[in-house]
């Protein structure tokens, strides 16, 4: 059986974090960012968790994470 390959374009966005659950950013951050308030711009620089739901997905697709 041959290795699996990961997903390359989910590995450059997902990160494993110490307590092995996934890391991802916000989105709605690249632009339109004149009409989102300044309290909204400053949360979504902060990085989120993979939500459970989709969880077992963004495993499969990152065999080696």
């Amino acid at each position: 059986m041959p290795k699996m390959k990961t997903k390359r374009g989910a590995a450059k966005r997902f990160t494993k974090t110490g307590s092995g659950k996934i890391r991802r950013s916000k989105a709605f951050t690249s632009h339109i960012l004149t009409k989102k308030s300044t309290k909204r711009k400053r949360n979504l620089r902060k990085s989120g968790l993979v939500d459970s739901t989709n969880d077992k997905a963004i495993r499969k697709i990152l065999p080696y994470l």
